[in-house]
């Protein structure tokens, strides 16, 4: 079974109630988000957004699955820029419940082929805040190196927080 799919207009209610049930809980790996982030109304546009941006061959928005089919997450392809660079950048979270299962390992796995052998990306890159051992395991379990840390990368949990870089060089 699948671990990801596209992303689709009718994922937005399930995937507003996980995001309000996972507030708490993803609150030290995300930004600051307002209330009006989960409303339906504004993953809504959102998802519009992203998979606009899909149509454009710049994103590409995926759901992680539960092994039932029901919805345990997010992954983005992000950034993807062609050229002499043909790379990305990585980002996924997934449920509390969802934790430990293998469907963030799963769900990079299937990322890796689909940016190495549908987009024909050479490089796929992520970060991860200097504390998120889990995500870390993820990455180097699907062949990603660490290669540098950024100071103050992103501002998480409102405050600036060092990332540590990870990449795969996915072609020769």
């Amino acid at each position: 079974m699948a671990a990801t799919r596209l992303l689709r207009l009718d994922d937005v209610e399930e995937l507003t109630a996980l995001l309000q049930q996972n507030r708490e809980f993803l609150a030290p790996w995300d930004p600051v988000r307002p209330d009006e982030f989960f409303t339906v109304a504004r993953q809504l546009q959102l998802a519009r957004t992203l998979l606009t941006a899909y149509d454009g061959g710049t994103l590409v928005p995926l759901v992680i699955l539960t092994k039932e089919g029901g919805l345990a997450g997010r992954l983005n392809i992000n950034g993807i820029v062609r050229g002499a660079f043909e790379s990305a950048a990585l980002g996924y979270w997934v449920s509390e419940a969802a934790n430990g299962a293998g469907l963030a390992t799963a769900a990079v796995a299937e990322a890796v082929h689909l940016a190495r052998n549908e987009l024909g990306l050479h490089r796929l890159q992520a970060e991860t805040l200097e504390h998120n051992v889990a995500s870390q395991r993820v990455l180097e379990k699907n062949g990603f190196s660490r290669y540098g840390l950024a100071p103050k990368y992103l501002k998480i949990a409102g405050q600036w927080q060092d990332h540590i870089m990870f990449q795969r060089i996915l072609a020769p």
